[in-house]
């Protein structure tokens, strides 16, 4: 592991360079390991017996996966203060020499999610020929997260390759908040360091008096002949780690109406005829979007927080006339929620304390006018709880999308905190502490995580929500990759991929954007109460057909038979796997290029396969048929798209 303390030096442990530093003086003290509920333990105690410091390294792994969970548990033993500034929560050395690995990584960004990329490791971690020089490299490919968005510009993900087609190694940092990975080089070998927030990236320090304790966020290792093997075992293990509810099995579709279409203008005369249109499409959820409490001439932005239902929107009956509508239509109703900030115009802001909210040196964080909440502080929980169980409990709301749209960077310095760093994780986590208890209390609840779409995709906090938003990208064209590449940071059962609709779209695409969404969780959009019947059918059939698969896909892996999508590849394709003999399902989809394209499909290759076109459901110019080893796909016409199921011959 690796372990820096402020006053012991700043040289790294283990594989990288050694020093004076702490991590390096810890001693094996002895270990358990022991079995419980499918999981194997295994947890390593170390000690500095300068300090007093002992560190608890827990290994864990799901029975029959192969992947490898770890976290580190410090306490001080001593008659001191330490103050940790970084604490490793994976480090695993003997990789292959960086001259036979490619790396891949993927950009997050505002409207371009999960943009994965490669290339040579070694084009970063350069050869110095370390024996010339009596000392290991220093080189080292590292990246980190940052401010209040953990996803905020790349995924707290990467992998590296053996270059033609050999092994993986595929690994995600479950923070919440902040966390750094590092590939380097030692005696001709890879290493992979894991971290969560640190002193020198984002401002983290933890002081950790006699007796006390602080726990690293989990780091974790997947394992596979190819990515595709590792992306599989990961989606297995996210299944394993995350809290049990009935919507990873049900799947309902839900129709939201903000994504072009309201657009944080709901009104009741706007609501009620997209309602009865979304019933009529089979939809099962309906969530109303932002701008249901907006009761003002002026923007509702910077007067957030009270979350009581605006008047002038819904003069007949109030919103919750229209809640009723929703479930008279055999639909369960929820709404959009941004629990975190409080509008500096809101009466909130003056009525709770202020330590209640961020703060540095003792002034109130503004950040576009707002402020944020601590969730540390009672007062924070206290009134997001009573708005919370009047949505739910007393309105009868089932669906919650929780939004979050600043970005607070480095954090916050409440009483207690010695750096910004520190106080952002104990918030964060604190936040993911107070969804457990909605939930706990309304077990029926589903909560929907968003941050402006995908900036907020950490596995900490999938492991609590139902769904997790890909994106707020409202291009149906440039949806397309987003949607391909979603399920390597989500299973597909949690991936929210919008599916937005509109009488002025042409049939193709309608049936493109429709079709992005049948390998996710659909989250319908468009102003279908303005389709003729001919465009709603289509819609009408589109749902109708992810129905019948939707059980398939809570228990399928992911597969990409043309690799990892680019951000302007002309085709795209991503398969699901059901494991077993179950069946596979392809998307593809084309842009541009040429009108025919081989996919392999390499866990089906040799076998006699049928091939059914489920979407779009009328029939299409081109033409699929197996080949023995993959797909041949002919679509002339862009854009386009086919969602195909393969089942094995008797």
């Amino acid at each position: 592991m690796e372990l820096t303390a402020l006053g012991h030096g700043s040289g790294w442990s283990g594989p990288r360079f050694t020093g004076t530093a702490l991590g390096a003086r810890l001693r094996h003290r002895g270990h358990t390991t022991r079995e419980r509920d499918g999981w194997t333990y295994l947890t390593a105690e170390l000690h500095d017996p300068g300090t007093g410091l002992t560190a608890f390294v827990e290994l864990s792994s799901p029975v029959g996966l192969p992947v490898l969970r770890s976290r580190v548990r410090l306490r001080n033993e001593g008659d001191e203060p330490l103050v940790v500034q970084s604490v490793s929560s994976l480090l695993v050395g003997a990789l292959p020499s960086p001259d036979a690995l490619d790396v891949h990584r993927a950009r997050n960004d505002w409207l371009a999610e999960c943009r994965w990329y490669a290339e040579p490791l070694r084009d970063t971690v350069a050869d110095i020929h370390a024996a010339a020089h009596q000392h290991d490299s220093r080189a080292a490919l590292s990246l980190a997260g940052r401010g209040s968005w953990p996803t905020d510009g790349h995924l707290p993900m990467g992998a590296v390759t053996e270059r033609g087609g050999g092994r993986a190694w595929l690994w995600q940092v479950e923070s919440p908040a902040g966390w750094r990975w590092d590939l380097g080089e030692r005696a001709d070998r890879t290493y992979v360091a894991l971290n969560g927030p640190t002193d020198a990236e984002h401002q983290w320090r933890v002081r950790l008096a006699p007796g006390a304790g602080f726990t690293s966020v989990p780091g974790v290792l997947a394992l596979g002949s190819g990515l595709d093997d590792a992306f599989a075992a990961l989606t297995s293990y996210r299944r394993a780690v995350r809290r049990p509810h009935p919507d990873h099995d049900a799947l309902p579709v839900v129709f939201n109406d903000y994504m072009n279409t309201l657009m944080g203008d709901p009104t009741t005369e706007k609501l009620l005829p997209l309602i009865d249109a979304a019933a009529e499409a089979g939809a099962e959820y309906f969530c109303i979007d932002a701008g249901w409490y907006d009761d003002g001439a002026e923007s509702w932005w910077d007067s957030v927080g009270e979350w009581l239902p605006s008047t002038r929107r819904f003069p007949d009956g109030g919103l919750r006339a229209v809640l009723e509508r929703i479930r008279e239509r055999g639909m369960v109703p929820g709404l959009w929620l941004e629990p975190e900030v409080v509008g500096v115009r809101s009466p909130v802001a003056h009525a709770l304390p202020p330590e209640a909210f961020f703060q540095r040196d003792g002034l109130r964080i503004t950040e576009q006018g707002r402020h944020q909440l601590d969730l540390r502080h009672p007062a924070a929980r206290a009134h997001l709880d009573k708005a919370v169980d009047r949505i739910v409990g007393d309105w009868g709301v089932g669906y919650l999308k929780l939004d979050y749209n600043i970005v607070v960077d480095p954090g916050t310095c409440a009483p207690g905190d010695i750096a910004p760093g520190a106080g952002l994780l104990g918030h964060t986590q604190a936040h993911l502490d107070w969804l457990s208890e909605v939930l706990d209390r309304h077990p029926g609840l589903v909560i929907e995580n968003c941050a402006s779409g995908g900036m907020r995709m950490d596995g900490a906090t999938l492991a609590v929500t139902q769904l997790q938003s890909t994106s707020d990208q409202q291009d149906p064209l440039r949806f397309a990759p987003i949607a391909a590449a979603a399920p390597t940071a989500v299973p597909p059962e949690q991936g929210a991929v919008w599916a937005y609709p509109q009488p002025g779209f042409d049939d193709d695409l309608i049936t493109f954007t429709l079709g992005g969404a049948l390998l996710g969780r659909i989250h319908l959009s468009g102003h279908l109460n303005r389709m003729p019947e001919r465009q709603l059918g289509l819609v009408r059939n589109a749902v109708a057909v992810y129905k019948t698969l939707r059980a398939d896909l809570a228990r399928a892996v992911p597969f990409w038979p043309l690799g990892l999508p680019g951000w302007t590849d002309d085709w795209l394709a991503l398969g699901m796997r059901v494991p077993g003999e179950g069946a596979s399902y392809v998307s593809v989809w084309r842009r541009g290029g040429d009108g025919e394209l081989r996919l392999p499909v390499s866990h089906l290759a040799g076998r006699e396969v049928r091939t059914e076109v489920l979407h779009p459901s009328a029939p299409v110019a081109g033409s699929v048929r197996w080949d023995g080893g993959g797909l041949r796909v002919s679509l002339p016409r862009t854009p386009a798209v086919l969602l195909i199921r393969l089942t094995c011959g008797a």
